[in-house]
């Protein structure tokens, strides 16, 4: 966390380097660390115990792994090949086993004959690698490794005792050589400086710093690793809700306008013509939302809820609201598919109420605007006079709405559907539009657990939509192994047909477009030939053409197919779900372009093909396009992935529950430590190393109570100077850029 000068000196300097130069270079090239306290803040993913032996069965594939194993078995087999067609090619097969799994070691060539020498049957070592699998079995190709000779005098020392610390490494660097590398800058662990209030660790009986450093990299006992992870995990979780809190207090003092509704105007009006009554879920949550938007300081609140519980309803709400007010309220969609599709709902909502200012219009009515990139110049410069003016009270639009040119009467709020899509610096040029800071609503489909929300978005209050409006249809997923049942596939494509025949209509999504551009792009790839195992293996993802083609012409022959990807012409775009909205197309084969927004309540089946390359919370977001009406849903995930591995119990789980904070959950336990604050969030390296946040709610919670009540106290942290040290190394310029923005 914290850097004085000893933590602060570079690995690689041009005259002397702390490390080798070489392993300085890889460290800052693949694993991002550049300095004395990088290194040792890369702390042992796990730790191996000497005479215990490691879980092979659990080995996750194309992932550089390490293992402690012992040799069960070694065998020089000679083969003939294009290069040695004599029969004189060798191959020496190893298999390692940790008594009750086994894995694979295979070496090539000239690389067979040290590892023939060292790896004799009994012999324990540690392996890194990348997993694959060749012929259905896992293995490691040319893994490198290092030879546990007992209790040898050198392998003690190295090794500290009887816990060997097995560190994330890339294949351009092992373990055990990040190991011995951490041993060499450890003594400076001694410098580091408490980011803690003192009052605040001995309260919780926490140990200081550097003995926290020295016991999570050389730990005696398994009591030192959990002490040192307790400590740890206080730095990373206190610090980032510092960070945050301070992001809120700061906030909490800028100016804003209040906006009040009206008893009898455009909201009571919009109101009395709803078909339905708004869910109790609505209701409490417009609540929260007016009693934000009536106070003096900008409202921020992260809206989330799943697919189909009415956010956008209540995000209407909110804006008209604002309009009553006298202000303007801009929705931004992440795409022009989206934003036409929020623009068709909401006038189709409000009716005459969206006729501001024409014939037609009623006594309350507003104007209600799209602006995208790729409307015609006519209709933009209408547009951009209509907000210019305040004619029009609501617009809605992609990134279009950013740009210089585009001018606000008076801006009050902003509404920004599926935040992760939008960069920092976009969703900062919308709120720099208004007169005053602008209240901001960010809406998310993708569940949330309250762990990420406070440790994400700890700066917004965060209102949950979780029940979904009368009428909506239970969806039933289920997993189609095609490699292992052939038939299942089949079936699949017969319940289609079910479906269309029943007048319905289906979605088919793939994961990729498929046409030459992409395999253009890389010749040396396409060049490269891959031996049948490697095909099937590693073919790549099914494409939106070739699977449209296929099945026009073969299971889904006779019925209307229709293509819909990212790289079509937005107008194409539009024309295809405008069809297929009305009817007019039976089976709609898309790119996740579908994933968000889309309401077609007369689809009714989903497949998804090859769904194991899509994450827990995407399969979750893509499912919830069915079921949308009065008939039942189905979805199918499409895998050629074996029983056993992590990629099919992910599609189980998915397809095991429809309750999107659970799969939320599983998608984060799944994941490594740190994805959460990863590049998706912030752009940045992750802060998170030890941190588990679905794991550790407790210590996030409570750092987040004591983080708020030392900010309030003490805002600039003037009696803090190594929480302030240790603020500047988590907030690097664009970590910093992304709390300040939002």
């Amino acid at each position: 966390m914290d850097l004085v000068p000893a933590l602060e000196e570079p690995l690689k300097q041009p005259l002397k380097s702390v490390l080798g130069p070489a392993t300085a270079k890889v460290m800052a090239e693949h694993l991002g660390l550049h300095t004395v306290g990088d290194l040792l803040h890369h702390y042992p993913r796990r730790y191996e115990e000497r005479g215990q032996l490691t879980h092979l069965a659990d080995l996750p594939m194309d992932e550089h792994v390490t293992v402690v194993a012992q040799v069960a078995d070694a065998r020089l087999h000679s083969f003939a090949s294009s290069r040695a067609p004599r029969g004189k090619g060798q191959r020496l097969e190893v298999t390692i086993t940790d008594g009750s799994g086994r894995l694979q070691l295979v070496f090539f060539g000239n690389g067979v004959h040290k590892p023939h020498k060292d790896l004799l049957p009994g012999t324990r070592a540690m392996f890194a690698g990348k997993v694959s699998v060749f012929n259905h079995r896992l293995q490691l190709a040319h893994p490198a490794y290092e030879l546990l000779r007992g209790d040898g005098e050198e392998a003690v020392e190295t090794w500290a005792g009887s816990l060997i610390p097995l560190y994330p490494a890339t294949a351009k660097l092992e373990s055990w050589k990040i190991g011995k590398a951490v041993q060499t800058v450890l003594p400076a662990a001694q410098e580091a400086l408490d980011p803690l209030p003192p009052a605040l660790r001995e309260g919780r009986g926490l140990l200081p710093l550097p003995e926290a450093l020295l016991k999570i990299h050389r730990p005696a006992t398994k009591a030192d690793i959990a002490d040192a992870r307790a400590r740890l995990k206080w730095d990373e979780a206190f610090v980032l809700q510092v960070a945050l809190a301070r992001r809120r207090y700061a906030d909490a003092q800028l100016p804003a306008v209040a906006r009040r509704p009206r008893a009898d105007g455009l909201l009571t009006a919009f109101d009395d013509r709803l078909p339905f009554t708004l869910t109790e879920g609505q209701q409490k949550v417009s609540r929260e939302i007016f009693a934000d938007l009536a106070t003096e300081h900008p409202m921020h609140r992260l809206l989330q809820g799943e697919v189909g519980s009415g956010k956008t309803l209540v995000a209407l709400r909110a804006m008209l609201t604002v309009v009553d007010a006298g202000g303007q309220a801009a929705l931004l969609a992440p795409t022009e598919v989206l934003a036409q599709q929020h623009h068709r709902s909401v006038t189709e909502m409000m009716g005459d109420l969206a006729e501001g200012g024409m014939l037609g219009g009623t006594e309350h009515a507003t104007k209600v605007v799209l602006l995208t990139g790729s409307m015609g110049a006519a209709a933009r410069r209408k547009a951009l006079l209509d907000l210019a003016t305040g004619e029009a009270g609501v617009v809605i639009g992609t990134h279009a709405l950013i740009e210089d040119k585009v001018q606000f009467h008076d801006l009050g709020l902003v509404v920004v559907d599926e935040q992760h899509r939008f960069g920092v610096e976009q969703r900062d040029a919308l709120r720099g539009k208004g007169k005053q800071p602008p209240h901001l609503l960010v809406m998310t489909a993708t569940p949330i657990p309250r762990t990420v929300a406070m440790t994400v978005f700890g700066d917004l209050e965060t209102s949950v939509l979780d029940q979904l409006p009368a009428g909506r249809s239970p969806i039933a997923s289920h997993v189609v192994p095609a490699a292992d049942k052939p038939h299942f596939l089949s079936r699949a494509w017969e319940r289609v047909r079910e479906e269309v025949e029943n007048g319905h209509q289906a979605y088919v999504v793939c994961p990729r477009i498929g046409d030459d551009i992409e395999e253009a792009a890389d010749p040396k790839k396409a060049a490269k030939k891959k031996s049948a195992e490697d095909e099937a293996e590693k073919r790549p993802p099914l494409a939106v053409l070739d699977v449209a083609d296929q099945l026009a012409k073969g299971p889904l022959q006779g019925l209307r197919v229709e293509v819909l990807h990212g790289r079509m012409h937005p107008d194409d775009k539009d024309a295809v779900m405008r069809r297929f909205a009305a009817g007019d197309t039976d089976v709609l084969v898309a790119t996740t372009v579908i994933e968000v927004g889309v309401n077609v309540p007369n689809a009714t089946a989903m497949v998804i093909m090859d769904a194991d390359r899509f994450g827990v919370s995407q399969l979750h977001q893509l499912r919830g396009r069915v079921g949308r009406g009065s008939a039942p849903g189905l979805c199918l995930l499409v895998t050629e992935m074996p029983e056993a591995s992590a990629a099919r119990q992910r599609l189980n789980a998915v397809a095991a529950t429809l309750d999107g904070f659970e799969l939320s959950r599983i998608d984060l336990e799944q994941r490594r430590e740190g994805d959460v604050l990863g590049q998706a969030q912030s752009g940045a390296r992750s802060s998170l190393r030890v941190l588990e946040v679905i794991e550790d709610e407790e210590v996030i919670a409570e750092a987040r109570s004591e983080a708020m009540a030392l900010v309030t106290a003490d805002p600039d942290l003037d009696r803090l100077p190594g929480l302030r040290t240790a603020l500047d190394a988590l907030l690097d310029e664009e970590r910093e850029q992304y709390l300040e923005k939002g």
